[in-house]
């Protein structure tokens, strides 16, 4: 199977491997020289990521049909997360069925490298079907908020993370350094390392708040020292993973940087509206799928859009 893998591919699958390796040894490590210290939480995360890396990692390498079926069960448990937050009616039941129907038509339409249908499927001809099925059942009450609540579900979960699994299927003429899976790899690994950069340097220097009300852990040291970590790392991995020019790597860096940002305030900003600390509790140590994917909500769609224009 390897035989078929772009150096590139191995070589970030390989680092993948070596992060992980290394912070499972360290936490052995200090649980064993400081008994007292609690590292159960870490662990769990650490656990969580070894499943996630790996399941991520046999996405990549796989035929490509098994790669967009792994992306569309992403996107079907992201959707089903979100529905259980959501406040919904009894009328509506038969509606969430049509957004689950959309998956596997937005997802045949990237599997044949159909951008035109991929690009409408959820923007335009979901959004006019969730009212016309609404308005079959007749419920009026709560009308407006239930379709655009549908809606936006269908858009966070299967658009934008439909968008990772379209750059798999871009030709290789677009990216010669490793085609689309080399494409995936640079965008989701700088879309995490922004999460822990910001967060780290947020620990360490954070003084002023971004935006409060929404997640008071955010600040702008941590947000700044972000994106200029990722913007860094971007201009450091571009010519292994990208067909990316310097000036072009260090906008992708910015761009992943600032709204991989954006990506997680808007979606803390619905978990307070819901009340909810995590989406759920699928990944141990981490909570729900989405709040794994929230950074992605925003940086997938903008990424590759940015790759598009550029190499498309």
């Amino acid at each position: 199977m390897s035989d078929g893998i772009h150096p590139s591919v191995l070589m970030g699958l390989g680092g993948i491997l070596g992060i992980l390796v290394a912070a499972s040894l360290t936490t052995a490590v200090l649980g064993r020289a400081r008994p007292a210290m609690d590292l159960g939480e870490v662990r769990m995360r650490i656990r969580s990521w070894w499943i996630m890396a790996g399941m991520f990692s046999l996405a990549l390498i796989v035929e490509r049909g098994w790669s967009l079926s792994f992306f569309a069960f992403v996107s079907y448990l992201a959707l089903k997360e979100y529905f259980s937050l959501i406040p919904t009616r009894r009328a509506d039941r038969r509606v969430l069925l049509w957004a689950y129907a959309a998956i596997p038509v937005q997802y045949f339409a990237i599997y044949m490298g159909w951008y035109g249908l991929f690009i409408i499927i959820v923007p335009v001809y979901l959004f006019l079907a969730i009212p016309m099925r609404m308005v079959l059942v007749g419920e009026t009450a709560g009308f407006l908020r239930a379709a655009g609540t549908i809606h936006w579900g269908a858009m966070i979960a299967l658009f934008s993370i439909g968008h990772v699994a379209y750059l798999l299927v871009l030709p290789t003429s677009a990216n010669p350094n490793g085609g689309g899976p080399a494409l995936v790899l640079y965008l989701v690994a700088l879309t995490q390392l922004n999460d822990v950069a910001q967060f780290l340097w947020g620990k360490a220097i954070g003084r002023t708040r971004v935006v409060p009300s929404v997640s008071p852990n955010k600040t702008w040291q941590g947000l700044i020292g972000g994106v200029v970590t990722t913007s860094g790392l971007a201009v450091l991995l571009f010519k292994v993973f990208t067909p990316f020019g310097l000036l072009e790597a260090v906008g992708a860096g910015l761009l992943i940087g600032i709204f991989g940002f954006v990506g997680d305030v808007v979606i803390s900003a619905v978990k307070r509206d819901l009340q909810v600390k995590d989406s759920g509790a699928l990944l141990p140590g981490h909570g729900g799928i989405l709040d794994r994917l929230d950074s992605l909500t925003y940086t997938a769609p903008l990424f590759f859009h940015y790759t598009y224009y550029l190499y498309g």
